[in-house]
């Protein structure tokens, strides 16, 4: 990593001196009135991830210092995924803070958003981090009600909601982006009653969150919804909302799209699936999926003159073929790194062809120990090739591999620890 000064930054904890009232944008009487409304304490880090964002930078900084004042000591951290010059617009813009302003800039996103926000609570230093976008739909103004709402409240999480009373999704750009934000939430909701309770907009990418009720390497964020992540794995225990109106884009675009909707819905997946119990019952119903190529395949094979029981057999393997894709992309997906894609799919296809192999077998043994009747017994064989082939896929297809000295020690593999990118880091 590198560093370099600029503009003399103050250390987190010392008052930024934003000056008499009028001056550096500081509206008559916003001072006095937030110091007798702010509880102590008022240390905030303020994370905001970006990308591309460079026409948005100044003002975004601008706002900030009119909202922040000498009773709430703040710094900014920058995790900068950018193509274009943000970085130097940061580093330039940061010149002229009465507060503390770095930058992290990753070679490689990994995690998209939510990994940069992830990237910024890590580099944190203060009781409160305030994650914001950078695109100004979040209004800065709201930064000092945040904090001190979880003062007020002794919360463990603030989120500034478009749903609750006295806020709105305004800023919202078309009737399409309001249909998928409110179908986004109705359906995070309906998947995590338990852990969403008391969150209204668990879409938002607006809130405050206490640095110590954060295991930064228990996250595994996928996409720009880092909200949900937190809530669910991280389990906050006291939440509280603040109304905002989300605002237009000061400038530039939208990055959210198609490839974005797809990697939530993944992450969704994710997260439901973290379970055991869980990702077993996904893995039942995509095996059930799988008939549907099986039959076909074989409908064509037996048309085409093949003997059925040959047939048979290519035919299941479309249905391997099948669920192997699905349980890539939807069910293991943060596992495939630790083989390679060759050695993944020649396991499980020897582990979904050894249930032919041993499905007979035991319909004769629970036919002949047991007495049972043929239907009942197939029924029991299936059920047990099934969890058998669960545990085996989970074990010997997609758990990280242990080396000799991990064996010896007991340490995880360095396989199975999150990784990122290359970054650099300036404090300006």
């Amino acid at each position: 990593m590198t560093g370099y000064e600029g503009g003399a930054p103050r250390e987190l904890g010392v008052p930024g001196e934003l000056g008499a009232p009028g001056e550096l944008g500081v509206p008559e009487g916003l001072a006095d009135g937030l110091a007798e409304d702010l509880p102590e304490p008022g240390a905030v880090t303020v994370v905001v991830p970006t990308f591309n964002e460079a026409g948005n930078v100044r003002e975004l900084l601008r706002q900030v210092t009119m909202s922040v004042e000498s009773r709430l000591p703040c710094e900014v951290v920058f995790v900068d995924d950018s193509t274009d010059d943000t970085p130097a617009v940061i580093t330039e813009a940061a010149r002229d803070c009465p507060f503390p302003v770095t930058l992290i800039h990753r070679d490689k996103p990994a995690g998209g958003l939510g990994g940069a926000v992830v990237e910024g609570i890590r580099a944190a230093t203060s009781d409160w981090v305030v994650v914001m976008d950078g695109d100004l739909q979040h209004p800065p103004s709201l930064l000092p009600e945040l904090v001190a709402a979880g003062e007020r409240a002794s919360a463990t999480l603030v989120v500034a909601s478009r749903y609750t009373k006295g806020g709105s999704r305004a800023g919202l750009a078309g009737g399409y982006r309001v249909a998928v934000s409110r179908a986004s939430t109705w359906l995070t909701k309906g998947l995590f009653p338990r852990r969403l309770r008391g969150i209204s907009d668990p879409m938002s990418g607006f809130f405050a969150i206490r640095r110590t009720a954060v295991t930064a390497d228990a996250l595994q964020p996928l996409g720009y919804k880092i909200l949900l992540e937190l809530a669910v794995r991280c389990r906050p225990r006291t939440v509280h909302e603040v109304p905002f109106v989300f605002q237009d884009r000061f400038a530039g675009e939208s990055k959210s799209g198609v490839a974005e909707g797809l990697r939530f819905l993944r992450h969704l997946v994710g997260l439901r699936t973290a379970s055991p119990l869980a990702r077993m019952l996904v893995f039942g119903l995509i095996g059930l999926t799988g008939f549907v190529p099986n039959l076909a395949a074989l409908w064509g094979l037996t048309h085409a003159g093949l003997h059925y029981l040959p047939a048979e057999i290519i035919a299941n393997q479309a249905g391997v073929a099948w669920n192997f894709l699905l349980i890539e992309m939807l069910l293991f997906r943060d596992r495939r790194q630790h083989r390679h894609w060759a050695d993944r799919t020649a396991r499980f296809a020897l582990l979904a062809n050894a249930d032919l192999v041993l499905r007979i077998p035991l319909i004769a043994l629970f036919v002949s120990a047991w007495h049972l009747a043929v239907l009942p017994a197939t029924a029991l064989a299936l059920l047990t090739t099934f969890v058998l082939r669960f545990a085996g896929t989970e074990a010997l297809v997609y758990l990280p591999r242990r080396t000799r000295k991990d064996r010896k020690t007991g340490a995880p593999n360095a396989d199975s620890t999150s990784r990122t990118g290359p970054t650099s880091r300036s404090t300006a």
